[in-house]
């Protein structure tokens, strides 16, 4: 697969820092909203995080490794001021009232810094993987590899920094066995719907983008 690697583009950039806070935002309300398979749960945020993977990889892609870091680095704040406001406002997903962010919850503010130290490595890694391997082997072989490897990360320091010794009961005794159902069902999803979407838009936005160079 070819690869386009173009000038600093800003329109690239601002809609790629616009869709990764808009996931983290979604994300963060869906996590309060568990799911159950066979006995185990997670949450529906473990279908809708790994999609920032699949945004990181198509901006190596087509922009390069060095965009691809400012957008995680630029995106970074804007999603802990998200996820604390979402942590507030949306309690186990339901609407509570904008009062809330009138008083401060340090367990909601964990969970808020948790995702952000989660997502910039997890983040900066998959980047770096990604550039590493897309020199090697089949498309598909980058995207795979960097994703293993990102969500592992993202989801080990996500779980272990928000809910170790947590004040809440039920996540701080079952948080190992809730973190390694959310990693196996992001990489799930992960292998058999986002790795052929990446394939698809990847295709496609190349030859617009040399297109639109020509």
């Amino acid at each position: 697969m070819k690869n386009y690697r173009q000038p600093f583009n800003v329109r690239f950039w601002t809609v790629a820092v616009t869709a990764h806070i808009a996931v983290i935002a979604a994300s963060n309300y869906l996590i309060q909203i568990p799911i159950e398979f066979g006995g185990h749960y997670t949450t529906w945020a473990a279908f809708t995080f790994p999609i920032l993977y699949l945004l990181s990889d198509l901006t190596v892609r087509l922009q390069g490794w060095n965009l691809a870091k400012w957008v995680v680095l630029m995106s970074m704040f804007p999603a802990l001021l998200l996820s604390y406001v979402f942590g507030m406002v949306f309690e186990h997903g339901e609407f509570q009232n904008w009062d809330a962010l009138l008083s401060f919850d340090s367990f909601v503010a964990r969970i808020a810094f948790a995702s952000l130290i989660a997502y910039a490595f997890g983040q900066l890694l998959d980047i770096k993987v990604f550039d590493k391997l897309r020199r090697r082997g089949s498309w598909w072989v980058a995207p795979t590899g960097s994703s293993l490897l990102g969500n592992a990360v993202d989801t080990t320091v996500f779980f272990t920094v928000a809910f170790y010794a947590s004040t809440d009961p039920t996540m701080g005794a079952h948080w190992v066995e809730i973190g390694i159902i959310d990693y196996l069902t992001k990489i799930a999803f992960t292998l058999v719907v986002y790795i052929p979407i990446y394939g698809i838009l990847v295709r496609s936005l190349s030859r617009k983008m040399a297109t639109d160079t020509e």
